[in-house]
């Protein structure tokens, strides 16, 4: 028997997880006997590489495993499926660590740090920001530092129960969501063109859309930050202090 042989035959006699353990964060890892092809932060550089030139579309784990000059049953080692290769991927953006906390009184300031840098890793790595869409949930070490550091701002803010819960969701969907909506959408100059003198032609449907320059309107790091600011102000006012 080769060697490829056996270790398909070892990784199969490995304990398969729970059902419903979709996340490679949760299942068991593996304890076979012997040397794995190639080491797992390999696979997860090549697929940091890959998804950036190329796009979330485009990885599969053929063209992984052809990026790594092996053989595509060599990466089954250490992932079981492409979502798990993307698992890991996502958590390696986020291997700096969060910026460093200061005061209960700059509670406001710490929340601005960590969502402006999560947001830059994301811009550095547009795919990523689609990732949570696909209903995995991200528990990686290294995003979980960047939870630990919001969660932990806002319980020195003093926000505590159902309160921290809403307040950490809002700031992640608004965090998530502007930088997914700023890699996806593409509009060409001319689309924005025509799409504009319509509306305009339409102003008696659409009359703020039109007088307002809808599809001009492309500000993302001044919407981003704008936003962020409304919504640590209405944060703000629900603290005990604010009363």
């Amino acid at each position: 028997m080769d060697k490829a042989a056996e270790r398909e035959r070892d990784r199969r006699k490995e304990p398969r997880a729970e059902p419903g353990l979709r996340s490679v964060w949760l299942r068991p890892r593996r304890t076979s006997r012997g040397e794995p092809p190639l080491r797992l932060d390999r696979i997860v550089e090549a697929a940091v590489a890959l998804l950036d030139e190329e796009g979330i579309d485009r990885l599969t784990m053929r063209r992984l495993a052809e990026r790594l000059s092996v053989a595509a049953p060599s990466l089954y080692w250490h992932v079981d499926t492409k979502d798990d290769v993307l698992d890991l991927a996502v958590d390696a953006i986020f291997s700096e660590p969060p910026p460093k906390a200061g005061s209960a009184d700059g509670w406001r300031e710490d929340v601005s740090a960590v969502l402006t840098a999560w947001r830059a890793a994301l811009l550095r790595h547009p795919w990523a920001a689609a990732v949570p869409a696909r209903r995995r949930p991200t528990i990686g070490p290294n995003f979980l530092a960047w939870m630990e550091f919001l969660q932990a701002t806002l319980v020195r803010a003093g926000f505590t129960g159902k309160g921290l819960s809403a307040a950490t969701w809002a700031l992640y969907n608004h965090v998530m969501g502007s930088t997914a909506s700023e890699a996806a959408l593409h509009i060409t100059d001319e689309e924005r063109r025509v799409g504009q003198e319509r509306l305009r032609a339409d102003g008696d449907r659409y009359p703020t859309l039109a007088a307002c320059g809808y599809l001009y309107d492309d500000d993302w790091d001044g919407s981003f930050t704008t936003g962020l600011r409304y919504l640590l102000d209405g944060l703000a006012a629900q603290l005990p202090s604010a009363g």
